[in-house]
C-alpha cells in the first residue's frame, strides 16, 4: 500500500456497476466482500478495492476521516 492510495479511495469514483459513481470509500461493506470471494478486477481500480475492503474488514474506516475532511465532496 501507498500512502497516496489512502487519499484516492476518498477522492476517486467506482467507474462502473451498481455503485458508479460513488466514492470507493462509501462502496459498502458487503459489495467490497463480493469482490473480495469473486476477486478484485485488475489494476488501480482493484488495489483500490481490496485496500478498501481490508480497511472496512477490519473496521478501520474511520481512519479515512481526516482524509475525507481535506476533499470535501460537493452533493449533486
Amino acid at each position: 500500500m501507498k500512502p497516496e492510495h489512502l487519499e484516492l479511495l476518498v477522492t476517486r469514483a467506482m467507474p462502473y456497476g451498481k455503485y458508479k459513481g460513488r466514492l470507493i470509500a462509501d462502496l459498502p461493506g458487503p459489495y467490497l466482500n463480493w469482490y473480495a470471494n469473486k476477486g478484485f478486477p485488475p489494476g488501480e481500480i482493484g488495489q483500490l478495492l481490496a485496500l478498501m475492503q481490508e480497511i472496512d474488514h477490519n473496521g478501520l474506516s474511520s481512519l479515512l476521516e481526516p482524509l475525507r475532511k481535506l476533499h470535501p465532496r460537493d452533493e449533486p
